[in-house]
């Protein structure tokens, strides 16, 4: 049965629960024990005291290589996990595997939200596999497929809902406006099935200035202008996230007024791919970090590029692969990169994912598997 996001309780509470009697039990042991210990050592690195560092644990992304689809692991510091999208099908359960292998990185034995941004197979064709790998508490989705004249989509929906129907999992319609309850941030869903939301998130709401420069374009009539999008808030820390939502939705959310406010993390919309990432919404939301989750041939479209590294308060740019469209003048530097031109060729690519940690003072650290190098991104004062 399909339900609102807001019918049935969630786990959140409980964990919640749990988390604050663990955090305070902590808190009563250091303070009685380990004070004598900390404090010699706070006095012998000034420096440390001078810029502290947040002692609050992160949330965690795992962007997955698969190949130019979209997979996404969001893991709370409550453990709690989202993952967004499974990539293709077939190729002998690759992406589910690459999924896997992230899930036990971060030690998890379950998932307890899939979102599903649509029907496209490079979104939804792993969930077949993945649900023989590890349990899924809650699909959310944004109901049917409306794009049924295209057959891989409407076999990607079907093989869905025979997994749905098979399933003790709860079955979840996306609403634009309703949160995801995970315990400690506000996972809003802003886009679902070609809406959405007519209320600007807390702080949003201001003229786009950007709007009037950007040009319209008809609207999309694919599963992709129907993405389920979400924003992520961690204390200062803010993520978006919207699938393959399309340059004509992007619009919506954004002119006359911006309705998302600014962004810390972008994670590029469609793979970098030409019907997205419109200016009106990169200037927009102006990130300081966006993550592209591209493949080699498919997505980091030159003019998307520009866009994103033209970006108002753009610090880097990372993409999960070298872009043969992109050539020599469209691709960040390699330590910017998961995986090399020509990784796709050899075995699959090498499947090397980006890592990031997101605080709740704003500060970001990402992490490329390839080179196994961190970079991080203060916060802003």
């Amino acid at each position: 049965m399909t339900r609102s996001m807001q019918s049935f309780p969630s786990e959140a509470s409980h964990r919640r629960q749990a988390y604050g009697t663990k955090v305070a039990a902590i808190a009563v042991f250091a303070a009685i024990f380990l004070a004598p210990v900390l404090v010699p050592a706070q006095t012998a690195r000034p420096n440390f005291r001078r810029h502290p560092v947040s002692l609050a644990k992160p949330l965690t992304v795992y962007f997955v290589d698969v190949e130019g689809g979209h997979a996404a692991l969001y893991v709370t510091p409550s453990h709690q996990s989202l993952l967004v999208d499974t990539g293709w099908p077939d190729h002998n359960g690759r992406d589910a595997d690459r999924i896997m292998a992230v899930v036990k990185h971060a030690d998890l034995d379950h998932i307890d939200y899939l979102l599903i941004t649509h029907y496209h197979a490079d979104h939804v064709g792993g969930v077949p596999n993945l649900v023989q790998r590890i349990p899924i508490g809650n699909f959310i989705d944004h109901g049917p497929n409306r794009e049924t004249t295209n057959a891989p989509t409407q076999q990607g929906f079907e093989a869905y809902q025979a997994v749905l129907a098979h399933s003790n999992a709860k079955h979840i319609l996306a609403r634009p406006g309703e949160t995801i309850p995970l315990a400690g941030l506000t996972t809003t869903i802003v886009s679902a099935d070609g809406k959405v939301i007519a209320t600007p998130l807390p702080g949003a709401g201001q003229p786009n200035p950007y709007c009037k420069t950007t040009p319209t374009r008809p609207q999309d009539q694919t599963e992709n202008g129907r993405s389920d999008g979400i924003v992520l808030q961690y204390g200062k820390t803010r993520i978006v996230d919207l699938g393959d939502l399309t340059w004509d939705r992007e619009m919506q959310l954004m002119c006359p007024d911006n309705r998302l406010g600014r962004m810390d993390v972008y994670v590029v919309s469609h793979h970098g791919w030409y019907p997205s990432s419109s200016p009106a919404f990169v200037d927009g939301i102006a990130p300081r970090v966006a993550i592209m989750g591209n493949g080699e041939t498919k997505g980091g479209t030159p003019s998307v590029w520009d866009i994103i590294e033209k970006s108002p308060r753009l610090k880097d740019l990372w993409q999960l692969h070298y872009s043969a469209e992109g050539g020599l003048q469209h691709n960040v530097a390699a330590a910017y990169i998961a995986n090399l031109k020509g990784a796709s060729i050899k075995n699959g690519s090498d499947g090397h994912y980006i890592r990031l940690l997101a605080y709740p003072d704003g500060r970001l650290v990402v992490y490329n598997s390839r080179t196994q190098q961190s970079k991080t991104y203060p916060a802003v004062q």
